[in-house]
């Protein structure tokens, strides 16, 4: 969140003017977008596949339905919703970053996946919709690099239909207190050391350990989709709680 008074965030650790931190972000994401998949792959050890899974099982979509996919990355949870939503629905992907977005697209053909799906680059914090535009909304991973949490939640549930649900997969706190050196050390060392090793890039993946690292826990994130509108939030550990979904919806 911004400091009340100088109007600063965080970016991984490091305090910088709220007006900076989409920038920066936007060079990270510049730098790892060709190696996304891989090192989601190495630094999840896979199971970021499995986590994406139960999500799309969470959605509600139906046929016919009309979905958005924020910070969509190379486009996993959009590739699932196209396939719910089926010929006659739509699912809209949108990143504020156009490489990734570049890599989405590229992915999503390389599935098979058109017709029922448009890519749009966009702020979360800002997004080009009309209030009440789509059955569901998700953000896999993304949420923690926006200036802005709240803003961005508060647009999130905006543009859900009524009876809507918003679903927030991201990195969160381990529920056992044993497993928190070991996650500490993972994030502080295990990803730079992967990003020198894979991406040429340990800056990059330094920055998105900390970036997890400042997140917001389970239930802090929990009142703040309260907060935003959503009703009946709640969340579901995931990996002993190093991964949470978030589920809100719009009544």
């Amino acid at each position: 969140m911004n400091g009340p008074a100088d109007n600063t965030t965080h970016f991984g650790f490091e305090k910088v003017a709220a007006g900076e931190k989409a920038g920066r972000v936007r060079g990270v994401f510049d730098s790892v977008a060709s190696k996304y998949d891989l090192m989601n792959d190495l630094m999840s050890g896979g199971l970021h596949r499995l986590w994406k899974r139960f999500t799309l099982e969470r959605t509600g979509l139906r046929p016919g339905d009309c979905a958005l996919d924020v910070a969509c990355g190379t486009g996993d949870l959009a590739a699932g919703m196209s396939r719910q939503v089926g010929a006659n629905g739509f699912v809209v992907m949108t990143d504020i970053n156009a490489a990734m977005l570049d890599e989405g697209r590229r992915c999503l053909v390389n599935r098979g996946i058109v017709g029922n799906v448009a890519i749009a680059q966009a702020s979360g914090e800002q997004l080009p919709f009309a209030d009440a535009s789509f059955h569901c909304v998700t953000i896999g991973f993304g949420l923690r690099n926006f200036t802005a949490k709240d803003v961005g939640l508060a647009e999130m549930a905006r543009v859900l239909k009524p009876g809507g649900r918003l679903l927030i997969l991201e990195f969160s706190q381990p529920s056992l207190g044993a497993v928190q050196p070991l996650y500490d050390l993972h994030l502080s060392t295990v990803l730079p050391a992967l990003g020198r090793a894979v991406a040429d890039d340990p800056d990059s993946y330094r920055y998105l350990g900390e970036s997890i690292r400042m997140h917001p826990g389970q239930d802090e994130l929990r009142d703040m989709m309260d907060e935003a509108g959503l009703e009946d939030s709640r969340y579901f550990n995931l990996s002993g709680g190093i991964v949470a979904l978030h589920v809100g919806y719009r009544y």
